[in-house]
């Protein structure tokens, strides 16, 4: 019995004393933790016991795990908060909450639209999208992977841009569309293996895939995006309405995300 307390104790001990070392910042967000045998070493216990108090931690999200070449334990990193009140590029967003921002193209083609694509684009099915896959970055650790499609015709040369940064601004400046509104559609899955190897989780992890149109001022769709998040990393924000109407702060952004309506009709 005396044992099994004190393997406990050494567990609390080596889980309490990497969460020192996160609160005093000698471990900083996104940092790898190093090896399991200098920890063990450092710490006076076993690689066993530091495996158990690294699995606590890792389930209240305090660090995460990457298995593979190049992988370890990492602090994880302070949640990106994606309000849905306002449309707002991926770059934005995370250069407003103090994030350094990254992107790198995995693909960028022209194609014929797929069905649901043209039924959200308002375009037939076969006509030419401009395709961009993406992985996004917030302070060098990969956040999400987004898939996004455009109607080729509107946006003539988009392939011949610089595709880095933010579409939006570039849509803005090259092409005069601006982002008004946008329908998102948002759901906790899986990870699956391809998703999962590209956003440094496991696969089966919780993720959330969300489906987006864009619409400009007009009120004309000009963007179909399918993306997916890591849910360790990313924290929904919804401002609700009450019975007078929108709130405060969604007046003043003056651009809201729009729901469909699916309450029975009377």
């Amino acid at each position: 019995m005396s044992r099994d307390l004190d393997g406990e104790s050494a567990v609390d001990t080596a889980r309490q004393e990497v969460l020192r070392l996160i609160s005093t910042g000698e471990l900083q967000p996104g940092q790898r933790l190093g090896s399991e045998r200098e920890l063990a070493s450092r710490m006076g216990v076993s690689r066993t016991t530091l495996r158990t108090a690294l699995g606590l931690l890792e389930q209240v999200g305090t660090v995460r795990r990457v298995p593979g070449r190049g992988g370890g334990t990492f602090v994880s990193g302070t949640k990106v908060e994606r309000d849905l009140s306002s449309v707002v590029g991926v770059p934005d967003l995370l250069r407003e909450q103090g994030f350094t921002a990254g992107s790198r193209v995995v693909r960028a083609t022209i194609a014929g639209s797929d069905e649901p694509t043209a039924a959200a684009l308002g375009i037939q099915p076969g006509d030419l999208v401009t395709e961009i896959v993406r992985i996004r970055f917030a302070d060098g650790v990969p956040l999400s992977l987004e898939q996004a499609r455009f109607p080729a015709m509107r946006f003539p040369g988009l392939l011949e841009q610089p595709l880095g940064g933010s579409v939006y601004e570039l849509l803005a400046g090259q092409y005069g569309v601006r982002p008004a509104a946008a329908l998102e559609r948002i759901e906790a899955v899986s990870a699956g293996e391809e998703e999962a190897a590209v956003l440094g989780v496991e696969p089966g992890v919780p993720v959330l895939a969300i489906t987006r149109t864009t619409s400009d001022e007009q009120g004309v769709p000009f963007e179909f995006s399918q993306d997916v998040f890591r849910g360790d990393r990313t924290r929904i924000l919804v401002h609700v309405s009450g019975a007078t109407g929108t709130t405060h702060s969604a007046r003043e952004q003056g651009r809201l995300v729009r729901f469909p309506d699916e309450r029975p009709k009377d």
